[in-house]
């Protein structure tokens, strides 16, 4: 597909998610690469327009350029944030308690700590990322495994079959201690993404280092 059209079904799939006000975000593309423009009321709508361009099929890369403004009269402080930010995190479930620390500056969210689970540190990010006044996250929380499991590159390798929109025999799986690598090609943002969510699936998994490319 060529740029001018991949752009158009890109601003096609912004129009078609209702949390999405589309009118106010700018596409150009090239080669395969989506630049993303303009400004959004609330950094969840800024991940959403993110997440809508990498599930179009031939997107290759996205360049988020779209800022987050609040109106003035209804600017947020850091200290409110950061409170709000350690009820959510405090609140969910999904989170061990305690582990997860927050730092807000400017609206911007630093999340430290250290987990046992990547779904845990994703959960966290989550969780403060609608959150009124934030205009961007840092997740810096690390994945520290409580198990070390054997055998982590069959563990992945068998997944991989598993998840019917993969062709496993195209993702090349290299482990280093508890470190993944994954090399090779893939069809989709989303093919990409599925991989990774099953390197990361594997107990004992501290990183995955995703080389996939999109082609």
């Amino acid at each position: 597909m060529d740029d001018l059209s991949l752009r158009q079904e890109i601003l096609d799939e912004l129009e078609f998610d209702p949390s999405i006000d589309a009118a106010s975000i700018a596409v150009a593309v090239e080669n395969g690469i989506a630049t993303l423009a303009g400004s959004v009321g609330s950094y969840a709508e800024k991940v959403a327009a993110e997440q809508a361009a990498l599930r179009v099929k031939g997107v290759r890369g996205v360049a988020q350029e779209i800022k987050v403004v609040y109106p003035t009269d209804k600017k947020t402080g850091d200290n409110e944030i950061a409170q709000r930010a350690a009820n959510v995190i405090e609140w969910n479930t999904a989170i061990p308690k305690g582990r997860v620390k927050v730092k807000v500056q400017d609206g911007w969210v630093f999340l430290t700590g250290d987990v046992e689970w990547q779904f845990q540190k994703l959960a966290a990010e989550t969780a403060v990322r609608k959150l009124t006044g934030v205009t961007g996250i840092s997740n810096q929380v690390t994945v520290k495994p409580a198990v070390n499991a054997s055998n982590i590159k069959t563990h992945i390798q068998d997944a991989l079959k598993r998840y019917a929109e993969l062709e496993a025999g195209a993702i090349q799986v290299k482990v280093s201690g508890n470190s993944v690598t994954l090399e090779g090609q893939v069809h989709a943002w989303t093919e990409r993404n599925a991989a990774a969510r099953a390197a990361w699936s594997v107990p004992g998994v501290a990183s995955v280092a995703d080389h996939l490319v999109v082609a």
